[in-house]
C-alpha cells in the first residue's frame, strides 16, 4: 500500500504561498509575452509526445491578455466542473479529487491561455480514472458530457509530462474516514454517539469538497485538511471535544510542529474555504469571452459585428414603435 510519507506527493507537491503565486504569475507573464509577439496565446500540442510549439502569428490588434486574478476564477470554476461532471458519472470523491489536483498542478505550469481549461479538465478526469483503476473511454467520458473524445486523447501526454508523471496522490476523503473510525473508540461511541459521527462524517466531506477548489490541497497534507473538515464541522454539530482528541492523536504520534502550530495550520485552511470566491454566471460570460478573444483573435471581431448588428436591430424596433405609436 502507499504510503504519503514516502510520497512524491509529500516531497514534491506540498507547497509555500509564494511558490504558488510565482508559479501562476510567471505562467499569466508568459502568455501576455506571447499574445504580444503571436498575437494568440493558445499553444500547438503533438498528441502523440505531448509536446508543445508556439503558435503561429496572427493579428491581434486590441486584444487583451487575462489579468492573474482573471485566471483564479478561471481556474476555479472548472475544477467545480471537475466535481460535477464527475457527480454525474457517481464515480467516487477519490477520482474527483485526484482530478482536481491533476488539474491545479497542471495550471502551476500553464496559463489558462495557453491551454483550454475545459479540454484539461476532461483529460483530468480521464487520467484520474485510469489511474484510480475506474475504467472508463474517452469514448464514454466524451459521450457522456456531449463533448469529442478526441480532445481528452490529445490532450493525455501534455497532461501527464506537466505533471512530471507524479500520478499518485492523496486527498482528504480517505484521512476523514480514518479520523472517524478513531473517533468511535475515543467517544466510546453508543448508539447516539454513532449517529452523530455519522452525520460528522458526511458534513466534513461537504466541507472537504470546497476546500479542493481553494490553494489548500497544493499547501497542505491530507491529514491536516481532514482534521480542518472534523474541526469546522464539529464546531457546528458538538460531537467531542476536538481539543482534548487532538492531544490524543500528538500523544501517540511524533511530529515536527506543536499542537499550536498545528491549529494555526487547521484555522489557515478553514479561512482559505471562508474568502473562497465561486465566479457568477455574469463573471464568466465576461471571462469567457475575453478567454475566447486570446485563443482566436478573430472571434473579438465577429462579437463586436454582432453586438453592432443587435443594437441596430434594437435601434430600429424602437423607432419602428414609436411611428406606430
Amino acid at each position: 500500500m502507499s504510503d504519503f510519507r514516502t510520497s512524491t506527493h509529500r516531497e514534491r507537491w506540498i507547497l509555500q504561498p509564494h511558490d504558488l503565486m510565482e508559479s501562476w504569475a510567471a505562467a499569466n507573464r508568459r502568455a501576455a509575452e506571447t499574445l504580444a509577439q503571436y498575437g494568440t496565446t493558445q499553444m500547438k500540442v503533438n498528441p502523440v509526445d505531448g509536446s508543445i510549439d508556439l503558435p503561429d502569428h496572427v493579428d491581434s490588434s486590441g486584444v487583451k491578455p487575462m489579468s492573474y486574478e482573471e485566471e483564479q476564477l478561471i481556474r476555479v470554476f472548472y475544477e467545480q466542473k471537475i466535481q460535477e461532471v464527475c457527480t454525474a458519472f457517481k464515480f467516487p470523491h477519490k477520482i474527483q479529487a485526484t482530478a482536481i489536483i491533476y488539474f491545479k498542478r497542471f495550471y502551476l505550469q500553464w496559463s489558462v491561455m495557453e491551454h483550454q481549461p475545459k479540454n484539461i479538465m476532461l483529460t483530468c478526469v480521464y487520467a484520474s480514472c485510469k489511474v484510480e483503476e475506474n475504467h472508463v473511454s474517452a469514448e464514454e467520458l466524451g459521450k457522456g458530457i456531449q463533448q469529442d473524445h478526441e480532445i481528452i486523447l490529445n490532450n493525455e501526454m501534455v497532461l501527464l509530462k506537466s505533471l512530471d508523471f507524479d500520478l499518485i496522490v492523496y486527498a482528504p476523503y480517505r484521512s476523514i474516514e480514518g479520523f472517524i473510525d478513531d473517533l468511535e473508540g475515543f467517544c466510546r461511541a453508543g448508539n447516539g454517539a454513532f449517529q452523530r459521527l455519522k452525520e460528522l462524517h458526511q458534513m466534513a466531506i461537504s466541507h472537504a469538497d470546497k476546500m479542493m477548489l481553494t490553494d489548500a490541497p497544493l499547501l497542505y497534507t491530507p491529514g491536516q485538511l481532514a482534521l480542518a473538515a472534523l474541526h469546522k464541522c464539529n464546531d457546528i454539530l458538538k460531537v467531542f471535544d476536538f481539543e482534548r482528541y487532538l492531544e490524543t492523536i500528538f500523544s501517540r504520534q511524533h511530529s515536527n510542529c506543536t499542537i499550536e502550530q498545528f491549529v494555526q495550520s487547521i484555522n489557515a485552511i478553514n479561512y482559505l474555504v471562508d474568502q473562497l470566491k465561486m465566479p457568477s454566471v455574469k463573471d464568466m460570460r465576461h471571462l469567457d469571452r475575453k478567454l475566447r478573444h486570446c485563443w482566436d483573435p478573430s472571434s473579438r471581431d465577429e462579437h463586436k459585428k454582432k453586438e453592432k448588428k443587435s443594437k441596430h436591430k434594437s435601434k430600429r424596433t424602437s423607432t419602428d414603435a414609436q411611428l406606430h405609436s
